[in-house]
C-alpha cells in the first residue's frame, strides 16, 4: 500500500504537497505537516533501498562509513509519481509537487512525466533549484501556504517566489568524499585544491558551489555564521534551520550560536540525506535560512 494512502491533508487544506526524500524531510515531518514524500533510491554495491522507508539517516551514515565504495542515487520513477498523484488526487483539488534541483537530479523529469500521464489533475510541479535541506525548508513554507487555505496556482505561485530567497551555506569537514569520486555540482572543482581546507559551500544558478576555503574547521562555522549575518542583513524575522551530515552535538551548538545572533521565530534541526552525504561526507555542518522582509 501507498504511504499516499495513508496522508491526510491538514485542515482547511485543499491542495498536497508532493516532494521527493532528497529533501531530508523525515517520514514523521512528513506526516506531521501533510507532505507527501516520493523516496529517492540509494544503492549500496548491489543492493537498493528507498531513502526514509528502508533506509534512515542513522544506518546511512554507518553503512557509508564502512563502505570502500561511494553509494550511488537515482531518481523516483515516473510510475512513483504516477502512483501518488493519482491516490492525492482523491482528496486534493489540486497537487504541488516541489522536488531537487534539475541541475542536480533528473527527479523533476519524473514528476513532469508523471504529470503528462495524468492530464486531468491540476499538478504544478516545481523545480525548486535547492537541495536538501534547503529544498526541504521550501517544502516546509509550501505546506504551511496549503494548510492557510490557498488553492494550487496560489501555492505554486508562492513556492517560487520563496526559492530566492532560500539560503544554504556550509561547511565541510573532509574532502575524502570528493576525492572517492563524489560529486556535487561546481564543488568539484575543489579536487585541486590542498586536502586540509575546509570549504565552505552554498547554492547558486540551482547547483552547490564553492564560496570559501578556511583552513581551520572553527574559522569555516565563524564564516558560515558571518556570511549568514551578511544574507539576513537588518531583517527582525528569520526562519532557520541547522543541517548536518552526522554530528548532532555540533549541530547543536550551532544551533545555540544561531540563537543567539538572530533573531529566529523558527530554528529547527535536519540532518542531511544521501545526496549531501555522499559527496560532501559525514561533518558537513550550515545553515539554511531565509529572513522576512524589512519593508
Amino acid at each position: 500500500m501507498s504511504p499516499a494512502q495513508h496522508l491526510t491533508l491538514p485542515q482547511g487544506s485543499r491542495v498536497a504537497i508532493v516532494t521527493d526524500s532528497a529533501s531530508s524531510l523525515t517520514p514523521e515531518m512528513g506526516a506531521s505537516y501533510g507532505i507527501h514524500i516520493v523516496p529517492i533510491y540509494v544503492m549500496f554495491g548491489t543492493q537498493t533501498y528507498r531513502d526514509g522507508v528502508d533506509l534512515d539517516a542513522d544506518l546511512f551514515y554507518r553503512m557509508l562509513s564502512g563502505s570502500k565504495q561511494l553509494p550511488t542515487t537515482s531518481q523516483p520513477t515516473a510510475a512513483d509519481f504516477v502512483e501518488a498523484y493519482t491516490t492525492l488526487s482523491q482528496q486534493a483539488e489540486a497537487i504541488v509537487s516541489i522536488h531537487a534541483s534539475g541541475r542536480m537530479s533528473a527527479t523533476v523529469d519524473s514528476a513532469q512525466a508523471a504529470r503528462a500521464q495524468l492530464p486531468d489533475v491540476p499538478i504544478h510541479v516545481i523545480d525548486s533549484r535547492l537541495i536538501a535541506v534547503a529544498q526541504g525548508l521550501l517544502v516546509l513554507t509550501a505546506a504551511r501556504a496549503a494548510a492557510s487555505g490557498q488553492n494550487g496556482e496560489e501555492v505554486a505561485r508562492f513556492t517560487e517566489e520563496m526559492i530566492s530567497r532560500i539560503h544554504i551555506i556550509c561547511a565541510m569537514e573532509t574532502m575524502e568524499y570528493l576525492h572517492k569520486g563524489g560529486r556535487i555540482g561546481g564543488a568539484a572543482a575543489l579536487l585541486g585544491s590542498a586536502l586540509r581546507i575546509k570549504p565552505i559551500l552554498h547554492m547558486a544558478d540551482g547547483q552547490i558551489e564553492p564560496l570559501e576555503k578556511p583552513r581551520t574547521r572553527k574559522r569555516a562555522i565563524d564564516r558560515v555564521l558571518d556570511l549568514m549575518g551578511e544574507r539576513v542583513g537588518s531583517s527582525k524575522t528569520v526562519h532557520a534551520i541547522v543541517m548536518h551530515c552526522n554530528v548532532p552535538d555540533e549541530a547543536q551548538a550551532l544551533v545555540e550560536r544561531v540563537a543567539a545572533r538572530f533573531p529566529c521565530q523558527e530554528l529547527l534541526t535536519m540532518e542531511a540525506g544521501p545526496i549531501i552525504g555522499t559527496h560532501a561526507g559525514p561533518g558537513t555542518l550550515g545553515v539554511v535560512f531565509y529572513a522576512e522582509s524589512t519593508a
